[in-house]
């Protein structure tokens, strides 16, 4: 078995390196950072296996990909760049990884929250423009953080949120039963949450799920943050809401189309913070997101 890092940017081809051991297979490594379509067959051709960090593998170009079983996406949002189940009748199996950025992801979840609830990014681009900017804060302590989705991730804003004072309540697909958080049905959540916070894997039964209407039943004037994926919420919705006030503020590391176009509503309006997808972008993260990877082709044999 060997494999290509199809798209190692960000320094994830010395991270891939490093976590390297004795007896995994080998791994070219191809710092990419755009990977056209058309290029996959020629690319992937006399590998078993590739690593995909963020490139689209449309259906059609991975028919010509002949000889390639596996492909290991890095992270969980295999959905975002590929179709699993298209893949499979194919022949290709498509790996995604889990658990490796749930301390990573949450910390900047809760720091989108603070800097949504403080005005940080607004006051700091008033200041770089030589103005003497303030906005008005909410208190955080004492109000309520609403979770949708309760994985490993969401149980880390849980701790967090709840060690710095705020009540924690969710809801989740299956029904769960921890400490410190109220669980409850999905219109309880989205009424009376002063933040809402998206924890749900992108599939056919999330893509959507903040609707209009359910974005309409979120909670005047409540902070929205979305660390999870873009199509997980209508954002022409979400910016209507944001423009007319119903929404105090978005803060989002994902949208729905990546990179953010130039020009972007969302980047104009004031009562949005944005990060570049980079919730899971730590040292500590990327060498288990790496290792696991790793793990998974060694498996394959």
């Amino acid at each position: 078995m060997k494999g290509l890092f199809l798209d190692a940017v960000d320094d994830l081809a010395e991270v891939c390196q490093r976590v390297t051991r004795p007896g995994d297979p080998p791994v070219a490594i191809n710092e990419q950072a755009e990977i056209p379509p058309a290029d996959l067959p020629r690319l992937t051709a006399g590998y078993d296996f590739v690593f995909n960090d963020h490139s689209q593998m449309p259906t059609e170009a991975m028919r010509q990909c002949q000889g390639l079983k596996h492909v290991i996406f890095l992270g969980t949002g295999a959905r975002s760049y590929m179709n699993p189940e298209e893949l499979a009748e194919l022949g290709i199996t498509v790996h995604i990884i889990k658990g490796y950025g749930d301390t990573a992801v949450a910390e900047h979840t809760i720091a989108l929250m603070w800097a949504a609830a403080r005005g940080i990014a607004a006051m700091d681009s008033g200041m770089r423009q030589g103005q003497w900017f303030r906005t008005e804060g909410m208190e955080l302590t004492g109000k309520t953080i609403g979770l949708l989705g309760y994985g490993g991730i969401g149980a880390e804003v849980a701790r967090i949120a709840g060690g710095s004072g705020m009540k924690v309540q969710a809801w989740n697909r299956t029904p769960k039963d921890v400490p410190g958080v109220i669980f409850a049905d999905l219109d309880t959540v989205l009424a009376t949450s002063d933040v809402l916070s998206i924890h749900l894997l992108l599939n056919d039964e999330t893509r959507g799920f903040l609707s209009r209407e359910r974005l309409g039943q979120i909670k005047k004037g409540a902070i929205l943050v979305n660390t999870a994926r873009g199509a997980i919420v209508d954002e022409a919705a979400m910016i209507d809401a944001l423009r007319a006030g119903d929404l105090r503020h978005a803060a989002l590391d994902v949208f729905a189309t990546e990179p953010l176009p130039a020009g972007h509503p969302l980047a104009s309006l004031p009562n949005v913070t944005l990060s570049a997808h980079s919730a899971f972008r730590t040292p500590e993260a990327s060498e288990k997101l790496l290792r696991m990877a790793l793990d998974i082709a060694r498996a394959l044999g």
